[in-house]
């Protein structure tokens, strides 16, 4: 699944397209093209939780807005996942980039600070807890810290700041 482009972007599905998506082609003449889809909501975090569960957004504990970075994790244990869903049924599955569904960040022992957290250690949720395989992702948006790459449920380097550059 390709997030964040128009259907006019990919060549399989527009030949005028100024943007070679050779990947995407093959795809799409190897698999299945999907190309009518609504969402309830207007912001990232709800959607995400809709496609991810196949579940209408509005029924995970968040009723508005979006998680910040460190937001507290919005997929429910043992939710269905497609990611699940698709790797018990025998396909590798990978999950590459914005997850804004809330992570498993452990805090720093005896800290009073509710933003102290042990970036080595393994994150408790993510990606790699809902059914994939492989996954390479940052926690949110670009407006919200931390600014890391996390790569299998490890954050690759710890933040050297808090705000953007």
């Amino acid at each position: 699944m390709a997030d964040d482009m128009g259907s006019g972007d990919v060549r399989a599905l527009n030949s005028k397209s100024r943007i070679p998506t050779p990947n995407l082609d093959r795809l799409s003449r190897e698999g299945m093209t999907f190309t009518d889809a609504h969402s309830p909501s207007a912001v990232c975090t709800p959607t995400r939780y809709g496609v991810m569960t196949g579940r209408y957004c509005w029924r995970s504990r968040m009723k508005s807005g979006v998680l910040n970075g460190y937001g507290t994790p919005l997929i429910e244990p043992g939710r269905i996942t497609v990611g699940s869903f698709l790797n018990d049924n025998g396909y590798a599955t990978a999950c590459v980039g914005k997850w804004h569904l809330g992570l498993g960040f452990v805090r720093k022992e005896n800290s009073n600070n509710k933003q102290d957290f042990d970036y080595s250690k393994s994150l408790t949720d993510g990606a790699h807890t809902h059914g994939f395989n492989f996954s390479f992702i940052i926690p949110a948006s670009l407006d919200f810290p931390p600014y890391v790459y996390i790569k299998n449920g490890t954050v690759t380097a710890v933040p050297d700041r808090v705000q953007p550059a």
